[in-house]
């Protein structure tokens, strides 16, 4: 029987899951896609979502990487061989995403230094793209696409940020991740809530909160609404990109499958939730102060995070500074989190395959994407970020999860046995619900969201970025994780390792 590294509780690896779950998108991206489709009437199709979605596909990753006992591409192919290279698509896709987020970790932390005396003065927006990111169009008058040289102060931070993920990998599963997360996830939270707390007290909070859940019921018959809804529990959760699968082929034979799914989705949630009261209420204190609409200074992204909250911060009544450490060293906790589940993922796809130490698996993955982020780190790094960024998401990960649930629910048809899995080791069985969410609802709306996409890409460059720019930074880039699938899919695996008897420790529980 295969010795493979175990969580060492149940709360460790719900802490973990929801550390992966938990990102920088938590907190910049939800309150804004909230607001701008329908206010308080964006709960209805969000919540729709996560019962019909989000969870039916926490629960088959986890039951996947629990049945199988693989990382990814190995849970794939021990399903069936032909669909081993989906594992390694995914696992690609982490790769390509670890690169980049790292960068906006050190962002995060050079911005935690800064709040010490407010050091972006008044003026944010030119401090972040001209003073800090150096961005090459501003600096050297450079087109878009070109490199430049690398920027120090984000570079500096960019090596911190990998010696702590790397070092926290080094340890593995349950003395490094385990660990790790319960300092993270609950320091997180902390300071976050101190946020919030102070936000609900600022001159203009109640404006912004009534921007924020005011619901606009006329926008619940666009069909956009509830693609936004779709996408912000997809985009939120983890799902498709191998962490879930990862995380949960470290699971102890008896382990309530359903009910993790349920906790690391509400947990996931109740956090974005509470990211909107605080983003809404600085944003109607910031409203207030200018004298202007809510709509004028709501965003959304890189925007929201390193140009409009400092300008708020810099108005604050007193404690700028603290509010500031708290505010961005909360983006650095929930950004690490998810980087080293992101990260773990392809680990552990090259410990299985390859037959690799931790060490070496992490050295040479972990290392690898190190040095490939050093091109996010440069004067050119941000529109390469932004390009790959929306690329990969939107041509990566959505796509990836529709083949995932077509595959697994009408190719292979394995939901039925998954399911039966999951209800033997649960406290709470799912039923007829999950299969039709997993077989017709989640394929059809991810299916729209991918054609809606294409199409208006194919109409209109991302950003109005040069059309070679964006064949190589992102076209090209979602598209080679599909070929890297397919190459490292046609190495072979060891003579056991495919072997469901060599494997199992399911024996009489999943007959």
């Amino acid at each position: 029987m295969e010795s493979r590294e175990q969580w060492g509780t149940r709360a460790g690896f719900i802490l973990a899951a929801v550390g992966s779950a938990v990102g920088l998108g938590n907190i910049w991206r939800f309150p804004y896609v909230a607001y701008d489709n329908g206010g308080g009437a964006f709960f209805i199709p969000y919540l729709f979502a996560l019962l019909t979605a989000g969870i039916p596909l926490l629960i088959m990753e986890f039951t996947m990487g629990h049945k199988y006992r693989g990382s990814a591409p190995l849970s794939y192919a021990r399903m069936n061989k032909k669909t081993e290279w989906i594992g390694w698509w995914q696992v690609s896709i982490a790769f390509v995403i670890s690169t980049y987020y790292s960068v906006i970790i050190a962002w995060a932390m050079a911005y935690t230094y800064f709040a010490v005396g407010l050091q972006w003065g008044e003026d944010t927006g030119g401090f972040l793209m001209g003073e800090y990111l150096q961005r090459v169009d501003i600096v050297n008058k450079a087109a878009v696409g070109s490199v430049g040289s690398i920027v120090q102060g984000v570079f500096i931070p960019l090596i911190l940020v990998w010696i702590i993920t790397l070092g926290v990998l080094f340890k593995g599963v349950k003395k490094g991740i385990e660990r790790a997360n319960r300092i993270f996830i609950p320091t997180l939270l902390v300071m976050f809530l101190m946020i919030v707390i102070r936000a609900l007290t600022l001159e203009g909070a109640t404006l912004g909160l009534e921007a924020l859940f005011k619901p606009n019921w006329s926008k619940i018959a666009s069909p956009g609404v509830w693609v936004a809804a779709y996408g912000q529990i997809f985009f939120s959760l983890s799902i498709a990109f191998a962490i879930m699968i990862t995380y949960s082929s470290y699971l102890p034979r008896k382990s309530d499958i359903n009910n993790n799914a349920f906790i690391t989705a509400f947990s996931n949630s109740g956090v974005e939730l509470l990211a909107g009261f605080g983003v809404f209420s600085t944003l109607g204190f910031m409203a207030t102060q200018a004298n202007v609409p809510i709509e004028e200074v709501a965003t959304a992204g890189i925007g929201l995070a390193f140009v409009v909250f400092p300008e708020i911060l810099n108005s604050f009544p007193g404690l700028n500074g603290l509010f500031g450490v708290l505010f961005f060293g909360s983006l650095v906790f929930a950004g690490l989190s998810s980087l080293i589940s992101i990260v773990e993922t392809f680990i552990a796809g090259v410990q299985d395959k390859f037959k690799l130490s931790r060490t070496k698996a992490v050295i040479i993955g972990g290392g690898l994407s190190a040095l490939i982020s050093i091109l996010f780190a440069t004067q050119g790094g941000l529109f390469f970020l932004d390009a790959v960024d929306y690329f990969i998401n939107t041509f990566g990960v959505a796509l990836a999860g529709l083949v995932s649930v077509v595959t697994v629910a009408w190719v292979v048809k394995n939901l039925k046995p998954f399911q039966d899995h999951a209800n033997a080791i649960s406290d709470l069985r799912t039923g007829l619900w999950w299969r039709i969410c997993l077989s017709i609802v989640t394929p059809a709306v991810l299916g729209y969201m991918f054609v809606l996409n294409l199409i208006d890409n194919l109409k209109n460059n991302y950003e109005g970025y040069p059309t070679t720019f964006l064949i190589y930074s992102g076209w090209g880039v979602a598209i080679a994780t599909i070929i890297v699938g397919f190459i490292l899919a046609s190495l072979k695996w060891g003579a056991k390792d495919l072997d469901i008897a060599a494997y199992s420790e399911d024996k009489g529980v999943d007959k």
